[in-house]
Formats: structure tokens, C-alpha cells, sequence
């Protein structure tokens, strides 16, 4: 069991009825931007969706938005984590999201981003966008059973 010399009950975040909440909504918010713009292009990949667009032009207009939506899930995040981060480094669904995390990002950036860049074709595509959807869909489980762990 990990510990770090810390109380919880000083954090301003545990001193608020609303603060927590409110940060809360931040995040999920945040990877809910991210994730419905990636499960679009993904769609596209799939072939399931968005047939007037090609995969490379609806990426490239959606890429802002994800970006956005990361932006808000990566400061609200660590925020979230210091309200008790003695629970979150023994929480087995905390340590499973952030390692599912860091491979969604990876593979997202490198190997989804330059497979829809090129208008691949569907065997190709939807190869790799069944891999992403698979890998976000896990981060977010691991999210859901930080409460169960």
C-alpha cells in the first residue's frame, strides 16, 4: 500500500461542497468533447458514418476539439487526484484507467492519427478504429469503477 504524508481535510477541493463537484463536471465534460470527436473520425474509419467527409478532412476539423476536450481532462485531472491521492495510488480501477490512458494517448497520437491522415482503406481503417474505440471505452470503465475499487 502506498501512502504519501498528506490530509486530505486541507485541500480546498474537500472544503467545498461545490468545488468537487464542479471539477468533476469539468472532466467529464472535457473527455466527453474528446471522445465523441474521436469516435467520429473513428465512425469514418469504420465506414459506419460521416460518408461525405473523408477520414483525413473530418480528423483535421475535429483535431481542435479533441484538443480541447484533452486540455480540460489533463488540468481537472491532477486537480481531481489531490483531493485524496492516498485513495487514487491504491485504487486498482484508478491505476488501470491511467495505464489505459497512456496507451490510448500514444496510440491516438502515432499510429489512429497517421492511419486517418491518409484515407486508408476499410480493412485498414476500421482495424485501427475498432483498436481506438476499444482503448478509450476501457479508459472510461477504468474511470466508472474508481468508485468500486
Amino acid at each position: 500500500m502506498l501512502q504519501i504524508n498528506y490530509d486530505p481535510a486541507t485541500n480546498p477541493l474537500n472544503n467545498n461542497e461545490w468545488s468537487f463537484p464542479l471539477l468533476e463536471i469539468i472532466h467529464i465534460a472535457g473527455f466527453a468533447l474528446a471522445l465523441s470527436t474521436i469516435f467520429m473520425v473513428d465512425l469514418r474509419l469504420i465506414g459506419a458514418g460521416f460518408r461525405k467527409s473523408r477520414a483525413s478532412e473530418l480528423a483535421k476539423d475535429l483535431a481542435p476539439w479533441t484538443l480541447w476536450g484533452f486540455a480540460a481532462v489533463l488540468l481537472s485531472g491532477p486537480l481531481i487526484w489531490t483531493s485524496d491521492p492516498n485513495m487514487y495510488l491504491n485504487n486498482n480501477g484508478f491505476l488501470f484507467k491511467m495505464a489505459a490512458l497512456a496507451v490510448a494517448l500514444i496510440y491516438h497520437y502515432t499510429v489512429r492519427r497517421k492511419v486517418a491522415s491518409k484515407d486508408p482503406s476499410i480493412a485498414l481503417g476500421a482495424t485501427v478504429a475498432v483498436i481506438s474505440i476499444l482503448l478509450w471505452v476501457s479508459v472510461v470503465f477504468g474511470g466508472i469503477f474508481i468508485a468500486f475499487t
